[in-house]
């Protein structure tokens, strides 16, 4: 097969991606009629490992809402220096965004509540993550956003950082 495609893996982002030397195009999603078979008989194909596996992707873009509290990893925030609310409080903070939202809010309208309201400093782009891989987040973030559809929201899902909606867009 002479696509012109490789695999090579990204220091930074400590994941692999496809680069194709004739047309110097870079993309982190599976070209387009490559198949996944294709891609691993590549040069460097070995760097996929198990990145795919079925319909999971190797990665996702997910926004979201985090809401510390007093026993978060770190209370405190670009929003509040001591975060003093109790975990019960924050999770009612997010049912209330929830209920606000509905089951498969815009990306606009969850954007606007992140921004006004996470203590991530992602709220200044509106909650976004980007894209990431597995074990890039903390597990039951992880979890969360690779088990929904693009376009849903999380229920709360609770970390070490706080408590977060998550809305994957990818």
């Amino acid at each position: 097969m002479s696509s012109g495609w490789e695999v090579r893996f990204s220091n930074s982002r400590k994941l692999p991606y496809f680069y194709n030397a004739g047309t110097h195009t870079s993309m982190w999603e599976l070209p387009e009629g490559v198949s996944e078979e294709q891609a691993r008989a590549l040069p460097g194909g070995h760097l996929l490992g198990e990145a795919s596996q079925g319909n999971q992707p190797a990665q996702v873009r997910a926004s979201h809402l985090l809401v510390k509290h007093r026993d978060s990893r770190r209370p405190s925030s670009w929003r509040e220096a001591n975060i003093t609310r109790s975990k019960d409080e924050a999770i009612a903070q997010l049912r209330a965004f929830q209920d606000q939202l509905g089951a498969q809010p815009s990306v606009q309208a969850f954007a606007q509540l992140a921004e006004q309201f996470s203590d991530c400093s992602s709220a200044r782009s509106g909650g976004d993550l980007g894209s990431f891989g597995r074990g890039q987040m903390q597990r039951p973030f992880e979890e969360a956003a690779f088990g929904l559809e693009v376009g849903q929201m999380s229920d709360i899902v609770d970390t070490d950082s706080g408590v977060h909606l998550v809305l994957r867009t990818a």
